[in-house]
Order: C-alpha cells, then sequence, then structure tokens
C-alpha cells in the first residue's frame, strides 16, 4: 500500500501534496515523520523530503514551525525501551510454566520448546481528532512468526491495556488498525493478560498424551 502510495504521490501537484499535509496538521496539532507515515492516504514522509527538500521546508510551506514535540517523541522512545522488558516477561512467564523458551537476538523472536516463534509488536495509542482512541499495527511479516503477540497500550502510553494473539494464518496485511471495539474477527483474539498463551504452551508430559 505504501508503494502505491508513494507512486500516487509522483503525480500529485505540490499544491496538491502541501493541502493534505495541512489538512493533516490541523487534525493532528503537530507534524513528524512519525505522523506523516502513519496516516493512511496520506504520501509518505520521505516522498515529501524528496519533493519539497526537506521535511522542515514542507513544514514551512504550510506555516508550521516544528518546535519538536518531545512528548510524542519521548512515547516512541519509550516504547521501544518497552519492547525488550516485555520480551523478557514473555520469556519469564513461559519459563515459569515449564516451557522452554529462549530469544533469537538476531530476529527478536521466541521460539518456544523448538516447536513453534512468537514474536512481540507494541502498539502505541493515538487520540484521533474525534477524541476515540486507535491502534495503528504494522507487522514485519519478513520473520513470520507463527503467533504474533500484539500489546496495546493504553491511552497514556504507560501501561499495556491488553493483548492481541494474532496467529500467522489469520494474518493478511503488514497493517492493521485497532479500534477500542472491533469486529468479532478482530475481537476474538483479545485478552486481558497472556495466561492464556502460557498455559497452551506448556509442555505435556509424554504419559498424560497418551
Amino acid at each position: 500500500m505504501g508503494t502505491i502510495i508513494n507512486a500516487r504521490s509522483f503525480r500529485l501537484s505540490d499544491e496538491e501534496m502541501l493541502r493534505s499535509l495541512h489538512k493533516l496538521y490541523q487534525q493532528k496539532g503537530l507534524l513528524s515523520g512519525i505522523v506523516i507515515d502513519e496516516c493512511d492516504g496520506l504520501p509518505s514522509s520521505s516522498a515529501y523530503s524528496s519533493r519539497f527538500g526537506s521535511l522542515l521546508r514542507a513544514y514551512r510551506l504550510i506555516g508550521f514551525t516544528p518546535d519538536r514535540d518531545y512528548r510524542y517523541v519521548q512515547v516512541n522512545r519509550d516504547l521501544r525501551k518497552l519492547h525488550p522488558e516485555i520480551l523478557r516477561q514473555v520469556l519469564d512467564g513461559l519459563k515459569a510454566t515449564g516451557s522452554d523458551a529462549w530469544q533469537d537476538l538476531q530476529t527478536d523472536r521466541v521460539i518456544v520448546n523448538n516447536e513453534f516463534s512468537l514474536g512481540v509488536v507494541v502498539a502505541r495509542c493515538v487520540e484521533a481528532p474525534t477524541g476515540l482512541l486507535r491502534w495503528q499495527l504494522r507487522f514485519d511479516t519478513s520473520l513470520a512468526p507463527d503467533i504474533t503477540i500484539v500489546v496495546r497500550m493504553d491511552s497514556a502510553n504507560r501501561a499495556p491495556l491488553d493483548y492481541y494473539l494474532f496467529p500467522r494464518i489469520d494474518m493478511f496485511s503488514e497493517k492493521l488498525r485497532l479500534a477500542e471495539d472491533n469486529a468479532l474477527g478482530l475481537d476474538a483474539y483479545r485478552f486481558d493478560d497472556l495466561d492464556l498463551l502460557y498455559e497452551i504452551a506448556k509442555p505435556v508430559p509424554l504419559a498424560e498424551a497418551i
């Protein structure tokens, strides 16, 4: 989808691109490369930078003078720090229930009992102009974990709100947008904690299996 939008941006005039950027600025109250890239239907931040020489020049052309929204930047920095912490929590939870689990340091996947792999995605909460909460997800499908754990952060982006466990077989896109409540096809994978994951991953002794 991003490639299609970027290709389309070459056919847009400067005025059209700036008009879309200004509309986004009015909606969000701030602009950054992350804000632009998370907006569906808008050319990427790299497309703006290429067209106007830099993002800062594009900002100036629509009357936005960035003083850096440190809160927005800090939230993303904190979430990047949270990712390894959640990986450790998942490893500890699996081991506590008897699973053999280890982290592939090259891919950050968690390998469980040498049978299946887990990936972790931390989803930042964003408040839409309407006041509704949204979570924009991007999956690295090249890693292809068997199960992706999506950690939805609360409205303050300080603590996990809940979790989604998406099997690889049911993931059809690299992008997904979640609302507070979603269709059953999505919320069927929603859990308050990861206890079920730890339970189903627990090895079953051969005698019990027979």
